[in-house]
């Protein structure tokens, strides 16, 4: 919110300059990300009457102009402006003076033969405009001061615009009534609430209805007649314009300006565009009817949608915007004003249905103050009786407000324990209780202490908070909060626990940090995606999000394949070439027990490395050496992965996917993917992808944690070589796994040294050649020995894979 140093002077004496303030509000928790400081826009630039006006002797378009600037000279200067005339006061940048606008230093120079001592100015070139026609004219009054004087006054350039952010939690500081309190606390001074001057008299009516009071609690409604629609003062213009808003009419404004000054959004009505009987009804829309709101959208309504009914037809959505048939015009004389209280919840899903935010509905969401409603009601009604004029004519109201009470227990001993101590001359010491509720009741509680007579350790106080902090303090930990606030977070002392000891890291995040170490030693970078994406309907069990951002981040992943291939496909179409890389994050689903979320790895690599590269290799990477990387990495964090034959996934190629197997655990899946999903997204060939279950992973490399020696056998190994046909669908993995089961413990190692499909060989079949390695621990094998091992597990291929030896 951009917050006037000037206006908040008004409601708070300020003993401090705005970046003072500015270092204060921050330190306090209401970030200032940016000084405007408008006095340097026109600093040097003073009133000056222009008292000649002639035509340039060696241009068309300039006039020599004699300006009177309080002096003991007139200034000559060259002027091109259309407006320029003898008798206008102006603004009138002297010699010397910065425009910082303009980026422009005015000098003495001549201009087409005729000397020139400076420049009369136009808003655009003060920064008050974008563009302007021609010089501005100050009008005559008999406040105006003397020639010379700072324009910056009248100007309205004599002020610092804080640009103020706050939390979610603190709906108070979206209002200048709202910063003004904390700045009254923070400097100790007292608060100047504009509140009206003057109880009206307002004849009572009913022609209000509410049909949910948890959607409106409460709606007050006012019928204003021969109103006056025109040009706002000035010092309201201004008042909007450094707040960010432009002016429209001195009605609107005036509703502008209340919701500024205290957070209350009101709204108000062409009472004779809403029909001759006045019946309001705020009711939620029945699902079909379509609205022409006032930023001249035509916007489809849902059952979502809180309405404002004038006789049986909408006229505003409720919080949010008003519509174009019921808007103030200049040919308005008579106002309906409405003063509600909205649910954060109905606006906020309103709001949303039909993808729009304003003023009004950032106010609601957050929180309105209920106990506000009223004074800001009156002194919006105050203001239009003195700027419009007309009459009250008559006013209807519907409460359903609870009253907004909540007090807590404020121990003396919590905020001691909490905060610590201060320092104070050069020692440090607690709290006292005095500090603790000044700091409070600078803030509007009422503190009541509860046992004074006790031992100061065992005070404590009944604190009632005030209605406009009733959302957000709800606890005795917020009420310290507001003590550390308010006191200084920077005047406690910094110190240490008594005992430290050495930090370590969790044995999780020491695996995590393996795996990434060694994927990046593979040559893969680390990318990371949002866990929000487009709803897939075709996606089993996918989490739709009920209040999403927008419609393509309505969705929770629950897998991370589909953003690693199109990681990829950005990075080709971008010119950067093939991504390797891997991602570790959350996925999330559903089953019949429920929503669940679990962590996953995934990884994408190959294509063609080192495309138009000479120095190295230009063939992509194949099944095998692919698998081998993958086999690389499960080596290097100590777990054994067996690889099975996989076809569920049809994003991958069907003769080339494993599934992975930990200790009888499914992984997860590796594959090259499918060669129509590379064609339909222009991927190169040979790209491959694994997706694991980290917790699985994890648990793998938990059992391998500590390592246990083998010890070597000093004797030497015998190998064996055995040549087969086998049936195709048998898998090399489930073959070498019975042939260990097989030979037992003698067997030390197999290796698949060859395979051929093709010519001589049977159809669906292959062959294969694996070396069986034989060693003993206690003793040198004998032929008789490794004989009768190797025969047993011939028999076994021929009988369990109906294998045809080959020798």
């Amino acid at each position: 919110m951009k917050i006037s140093y000037q206006w908040l002077n008004q409601l708070v004496s300020i003993p401090l300059s705005p970046e003072q303030l500015a270092d204060k509000l921050t330190m306090a928790g209401f970030e200032v990300e940016s000084i405007e400081d408008r006095r340097q826009w026109a600093d040097g630039v003073v009133l000056g009457k222009i008292l000649t006006a002639e035509k340039h002797p060696n241009a068309d378009k300039l006039q020599v102009c004699t300006v009177d600037v309080g002096a003991e000279s007139a200034l000559q200067i060259v002027c091109g402006a259309p407006n320029a005339r003898a008798g206008l006061l102006v603004p009138v940048a002297k010699v010397g003076t910065y425009l910082p606008h303009k980026d422009l230093k005015i000098r003495a120079t001549n201009l087409r033969g005729v000397k020139s001592e400076g420049m009369i100015c136009s808003l655009a070139e003060l920064g008050l405009a974008k563009e302007s026609e021609g010089i501005h004219e100050f009008p005559f009054a008999e406040d105006i001061p003397p020639l010379g004087s700072d324009v910056r006054p009248l100007l309205g350039l004599d002020d610092a615009i804080l640009e103020v952010t706050s939390t979610a939690n603190r709906a108070d500081a979206l209002s200048m009534v709202g910063i003004a309190r904390e700045v009254a606390a923070l400097c100790q001074q007292p608060l100047r609430l504009p509140l009206p001057q003057r109880q009206l008299a307002i004849p009572q009516e009913n022609w209000v209805t509410i049909a949910d009071p948890k959607a409106c609690p409460a709606y007050i409604g006012t019928v204003i007649a021969n109103v006056r629609v025109g040009e706002s003062p000035a010092w309201l213009k201004s008042c909007l314009e450094k707040a960010g808003q432009r002016s429209i009419n001195n009605i609107v404004d005036i509703t502008n300006y209340i919701q500024l000054l205290w957070g209350q959004p009101l709204h108000a009505f062409d009472r004779d565009k809403l029909g001759a009987g006045l019946e309001i009804a705020v009711q939620f829309a029945e699902g079909n009817e379509t609205l022409l709101t006032l930023d001249g959208v035509e916007r489809q309504l849902s059952s979502q949608n809180l309405l404002i009914m004038a006789n049986q037809t909408p006229v505003a959505i409720a919080g949010v915007i008003g519509t174009a048939n019921s808007e103030v015009s200049a040919s308005t004389t008579n106002i309906l004003l409405e003063a509600a209280l909205f649910s954060s919840v109905t606006v906020r899903k309103s709001a949303r249905a039909l993808g729009i935010r304003t003023e009004s509905s950032a106010r609601y969401e957050r929180g309105v103050n209920y106990a506000g409603l009223e004074a800001a009601c009156n002194l919006a009604i105050e203001m239009i009786l003195s700027l419009a004029g007309g009459e009250v004519v008559s006013q209807s109201m519907v409460d359903y407000r609870h009253k907004l009470e909540r007090s807590l227990q404020l121990r003396l001993a919590k905020v001691w324990q909490v905060l610590g101590a201060i320092e104070q001359d050069n020692s440090a010491v607690m709290l006292h209780p005095q500090d603790i509720e000044q700091c409070l009741t600078a803030l509007g509680f009422a503190l009541r202490p509860n046992a004074t007579e006790a031992p100061v350790e065992e005070w404590s106080w009944t604190v009632q908070v005030p209605p406009y902090r009733y959302a957000d303090i709800e606890r005795e930990i917020d009420l310290i909060e507001e003590i550390a606030r308010i006191y200084g977070y920077d005047k406690f002392v910094e110190t240490l626990p008594a005992r430290t000891e050495l930090g370590y890291l969790p044995a999780d995040q020491v695996w995590l940090r393996q795996i990434r170490s060694t994927l990046r030693g593979l040559g893969l970078t680390e990318v990371m995606h949002s866990s929000l994406v487009t709803p897939q309907p075709q996606t089993a069990g996918q989490v739709i999000i009920a209040n999403p951002i927008a419609h393509e981040y309505s969705a929770l992943r629950s897998e991370l394949l589909t953003g690693l291939i199109s990681a990829v496909s950005y990075n080709l179409a971008q010119g950067n070439g093939i991504l390797n890389g891997f991602e570790i994050g959350r996925v999330f689903g559903r089953d019949e027990e429920g929503v669940w979320e679990t962590d996953h790895l995934g990884a994408i690599f190959g294509g063609n490395p080192a495309l138009n590269d000479w120095q190295k290799r230009t063939a992509p990477l194949n099944w095998f050496e692919a698998k081998g990387l993958v086999e690389a990495f499960f080596m290097a964090v100590g777990v054994s992965v067996e690889f099975q034959p996989d076809r569920s996934d049809a994003r991958f190629h069907p003769g080339r996917t494993a599934s992975l197997w930990l200790a009888g655990e499914r992984l997860g899946t590796f594959g090259e993917l499918h060669p129509s999903l590379r064609r339909h997204l222009e991927l190169p060939d040979c790209l491959y992808a694994m997706e694991l279950e980290l917790d699985v992973l994890l648990h793998g490399m938990e059992q391998k944690a500590i390592p246990t020696f083998k010890p070597y056998s000093p004797f030497p190994s015998s190998d064996r070589d055995i040549a087969f046909f086998a049936p195709s669908k048998y898998s090399v993995a489930e073959i070498m796994r019975s042939i260990y089961r097989c030979a037992g413990n003698l067997l030390e190692q197999v290796t698949l040294f060859d395979e051929y499909r093709g010519e001589g060989v049977p159809p669906d079949q292959r062959s294969l050649a694996f070396r069986l390695v034989y060693r003993s621990s206690d003793r040198t094998l004998t032929d008789s020995d490794i004989q009768t091992v190797h025969q047993k597990v011939r028999d076994m291929l021929v009988e369990k894979y109906q294998a045809s030896l080959r020798s």
